[in-house]
């Protein structure tokens, strides 16, 4: 029988699937839609989907890198004890390595991508919650690459913050490239140079810079030169390559990497769950729930 668009909307409703999931049920159940909520129930697919509106925040951030490429993910869990499962853990790991070698950024296409022990990465998430019983989500990924230079991963507090460094101009730059990683994890630059501080951001900080530098009563021309003056510190605060490089304050990034023979072309941060609002937990209401 023909599958409309009516029938597989209905199902989803019921079970909460994806679209394509439904379909394929309707299909290899000849539309009978009872067979095809047992269909996806058997899958694991009805009940992964249920617990889809449970925030997860917790997870792990995964890196690998190889030569001049590497790739950093962030797939999330409910519970920090999920996060430690070995299951879980080894998925992240798989996942990073198909970025790394499909170069694949975009979430959605990564979860059609195919994964090393078959089916494809959205399939085996799905099969990963309906086992754990706990809700999980691909978050994000990132695919870095550079011609001439090197690239360096680092992970920080088992997988909390992931960190991955681009350098231009050496293929021997590696230990410095690992280096500037570790920096990034502790200093949380907010972008790599002047350029790329985002307009909305530098306009917030001005503003503020003229307010206080109104408030000194002091000549006009004096009041330029402070809010000139403001405005470089805030760059060397929040701009990577003016950062003093925190294994060596005397130097910045940007010149450590100079003394490397190399740019810094490119970085990618990942801390884990940053972003997600977390659901306030009040222990004493769910006891209290429970009892009733």
């Amino acid at each position: 029988m023909a599958i409309t668009a009516a029938d597989v909307k209905k199902l989803r409703d019921a079970t909460g699937a994806g679209m394509m999931d439904c379909k394929k049920a309707l299909t290899e159940n000849e539309g009978d839609f009872d067979a095809s909520v047992d269909w996806l129930r058997a899958k694991g697919i009805a009940k992964a989907a249920k617990k889809g509106d449970r925030v997860a925040a917790e997870g792990m951030v995964a890196i690998v890198s190889e030569g001049n490429k590497g790739a950093i993910v962030e797939v999330n869990s409910e519970t920090d004890f999920v996060a430690k499962n070995d299951k879980f853990v080894e998925f992240v790991n798989n996942v990073a390595k198909v970025v790394l070698e499909t170069k694949i950024s975009d979430v959605e296409e990564l979860k059609s991508a195919a994964y090393p022990t078959g089916g494809t990465v959205e399939e085996t998430l799905t099969n990963l919650i309906a086992t754990i019983g706990e809700n999980m989500n691909l978050r994000r990924a990132q695919f870095v690459e550079v011609e001439n230079g090197s690239v360096a991963a680092y992970s920080h507090m088992n997988g909390k913050i992931g960190v991955i460094t681009v350098l231009e101009g050496s293929a021997e730059a590696a230990d410095t490239a690992k280096q500037i990683a570790m920096h990034v994890a502790a200093q949380n630059p907010q972008a790599l140079n002047r350029e790329a501080v985002s307009p909305e951001s530098l306009a917030r900080e001005e503003a503020v810079f003229k307010e206080q530098a109104a408030a000194s009563g002091k000549p006009e021309a004096v009041i330029e030169k402070m809010i000139v003056g403001k405005i470089n510190k805030f760059y060397k605060e929040v701009c990577l390559v003016e950062q003093p490089f925190i294994m060596d304050t005397d130097k910045t990034v940007a010149k450590v990497a100079e003394e490397a023979g190399c740019v810094v072309k490119e970085y990618v941060r990942f801390g884990l769950g940053e972003g997600i609002e977390k659901k306030e937990e009040d222990f004493a209401a769910e006891v209290a729930s429970m009892t009733k």
